[in-house]
């Protein structure tokens, strides 16, 4: 029985790692399927746009955060679990207010400059990620110490 005690636990039996794994999974899922939303939504503000080739980039554009979402969580497997967890809930929070904004500029009243928003929205939202997960590592490493 002594072998059973010094087996790590796993995941499933440990709630702090169960909870991690679960919120990874929704914030992925969250954060593909705002990437699909966020795209469409910008083609559908660009419909009467004749340039494909200013529709593409938009597009890219507007994705690139999603990107930046997914090389983020790749590297976070050697993250701490605060960092993780900062990581995935912004993550979220980013994704529904990407997609609030969005949605309002597309589906709201006619607006005088709707590229602006695609244009400022994926950089300050690669800024809040970076801002949110750099402080929670700063406060993981300071906790450690």
């Amino acid at each position: 029985m002594a072998g059973l005690e010094s087996r790590p636990m796993p995941s499933a039996v440990n709630p702090e790692g169960a909870f991690q794994n679960r919120l990874r999974a929704v914030a992925l899922a969250v954060a593909a399927a705002g990437a699909v939303g966020a795209v469409g939504l910008t083609l559908y503000t660009g419909r009467h746009n004749n340039s494909r080739l200013l529709m593409l980039a938009f597009a890219i554009w507007v994705l690139s955060p999603f990107v930046g979402f997914l090389t983020a969580d790749a590297r976070a497997t050697r993250w701490s679990a605060p960092a993780r967890t900062t990581l995935h809930g912004t993550m979220l929070l980013v994704t529904a207010t990407t997609l609030t904004i969005y949605g309002v500029v597309a589906l709201g009243p006619p607006r005088p400059k709707p590229a602006s928003f695609f244009l400022v929205v994926p950089p300050a939202s690669v800024a809040l990620l970076a801002a949110a997960v750099s402080i929670a590592a700063a406060m993981a490493r300071r906790a450690s110490r």
